[in-house]
């Protein structure tokens, strides 16, 4: 499936929300952006917008400003990982599959074993946007998103979007509450669930 695929899936699913429903969102890393569309498009059905170590663009922030900063934050780079150019050489990449050195030291590296096994027999393409498409379809208005509440949970130790870069996201677009995961890697639902499980329950309960 791809990245655009999935995103359609999910806005179609918020359409079909019944008017007077209101859902809590939560996007980790990549899956900032596509809650940040939904806040957009679908602001009075969203009670909170949790970001959990993601991309978080805004009205005056754009995408291919916040990936750059991140990817400049990002010393090791891509490693083993294989990127590929579908229009050409001269054109910007257009996928990426993760490689087992970069999983294992870069996303998993606080992660239990198995779980970075799984990671690695399932790894799959990632869709790359370029930056104009990102500029033509990412548009984000003060008006809309910007009337959803917002929550930002830091991992500490995030190796591919830095603990640097995400204070540098809050720091340029304050979220409403802001948490401090501590001892996590990029992949905090596998190496601190419980923390994970406790935050998103505490900032649920107190925005829907």
């Amino acid at each position: 499936m791809t990245k655009m695929k999935s995103n359609n899936y999910f806005l179609e699913f918020m359409a079909a929300l019944p008017p007077d429903d209101t859902v809590v969102l939560v996007g980790h890393s990549m899956g900032g952006i596509s809650i940040s569309v939904a806040m957009e498009m679908f602001p009075q059905k969203i009670s909170v917008a949790i970001f959990v170590t993601a991309f978080m663009p805004a009205p005056h922030l754009n995408v291919p400003t916040i990936i750059l900063e991140g990817n400049r934050q990002m010393d090791h780079g891509f490693m083993d990982s294989q990127i590929s150019f579908g229009k050409g050489k001269d054109k910007p990449p257009t996928s990426l599959v993760f490689g087992s050195k970069f999983l294992s030291n870069v996303l998993y590296q606080l992660s239990p074993l198995e779980d970075l096994s799984l990671a690695t027999l399932l790894v799959r393409p990632i869709g790359l946007y370029d930056d104009a498409e990102m500029l033509k379809e990412i548009i984000l208005s003060t008006q809309n998103y910007g009337s959803v509440r917002r929550a930002y949970l830091i991992s500490e130790e995030d190796k591919i979007i830095k603990e640097d870069s995400q204070k540098w996201m809050i720091e340029k677009n304050p979220p409403d509450l802001e948490k401090t995961i501590c001892g996590s890697d990029h992949m905090v639902m596998l190496s601190k669930p419980q923390e994970l499980c406790v935050f998103l329950q505490e900032i649920a309960q107190e925005y829907y």
